[in-house]
């Protein structure tokens, strides 16, 4: 099996396992998906996390106004009034106006935290120094986790336009949106390898050859973006060792000029024809009358 290390720009994201005869077709459409599918639980985690501190969306109409406006308006958040929280929930305002503050209570809040992270772990970088690949089961058990711990903490369910609910539906509009930005669609999707693109017409071995062995990193991106940069000759970490050594060493050939003495030539030792005077027996002669 061929060893993927999918990157965007400079960024790791995960590894993929895939044989050489592979078609690169299926495994364009692969990365893209595992690669979405990562986002889709960042943007849950982000989302939930929001929810453990400020409860459930407001209506779109309520959204950003303050108490005053909201009465004077007679708006009413007829789904917050019924998606609460099990176990009774605490107030706690949203500052920017965007859930209802009804937030669940500590015990409740705390099954969020505690999904969220085991859902991060599943999909996070550090599999690729563990050398572990990801898969999209992997993904999709981080998403029943996440569903199973909201349907725990709101068990009448999140109203229809809850980013959450739209997300677990996969309903969400992301248009116009920062994280927009970072979907590549499937029939968008472009992988590269050494500076050239690997054609979906073709397969894995076609490139690679055919050790199943190998290990490439690959790069993400949107088809007409151009060709990413190459990876550099060496990593930011050995670049780092590297320059600190030049460092050390400036410094010890600084330190030994400046002990550069030569007084010890004028030391017994350091006399070479003390040997010769000793065996003509001229050694420790004085000229002087004493």
């Amino acid at each position: 099996m061929v060893l993927l290390h999918v990157k965007r720009g400079d960024e790791s994201q995960f590894l993929l396992q895939a044989p050489g005869s592979t078609e690169l077709e299926e495994l364009t459409v692969q990365a893209a998906r595992v690669y979405n599918a990562r986002l889709k639980v960042q943007r849950v985690c982000s989302e939930m996390e929001e929810l453990a501190e400020h409860g459930v969306f407001l209506p779109p109409n309520m959204q950003g106004l303050t108490d005053d406006q909201i009465e004077d308006l007679k708006l009413k958040d007829e789904w917050g009034e019924k998606c609460v929280p099990s176990a009774g929930s605490v107030f706690k305002k949203d500052d920017i106006g965007r859930r209802n503050g009804q937030a669940p209570n500590e015990k409740m809040k705390q099954v969020l935290k505690k999904t969220i992270e085991e859902a991060k772990a599943i999909i996070s970088k550090k599999h690729v120094e563990a050398n572990v690949c990801v898969t999209m089961e992997m993904v999709k058990d981080a998403l029943d986790q996440l569903r199973g711990a909201v349907m725990i903490v709101y068990p009448m369910g999140l109203p229809p336009y809850d980013p959450i609910r739209m997300e677990f539906e996969n309903k969400e509009d992301l248009s116009g949106s920062q994280a927009a930005l970072s979907v590549i669609t499937e029939s968008e999707a472009q992988l590269w390898w050494a500076a050239k693109e690997l054609r979906r017409t073709k397969k894995l071995s076609d490139y690679v050859g055919k050790n199943e062995k190998t290990k490439i990193i690959v790069k993400i991106q949107r088809r007409g973006q151009g060709a990413p940069a190459r990876e550099p000759v060496i990593s930011s970490e050995e670049q780092k060792q590297l320059m600190l050594y030049y460092h050390r060493r400036q410094e010890e050939l600084k330190k030994l000029e400046e002990n550069d003495d030569d007084s010890c030539l004028n030391s017994p030792w350091a006399d070479n024809t003390a040997l010769k005077r000793h065996f003509h027996g001229v050694k420790d002669i004085k000229w002087r009358p004493r």
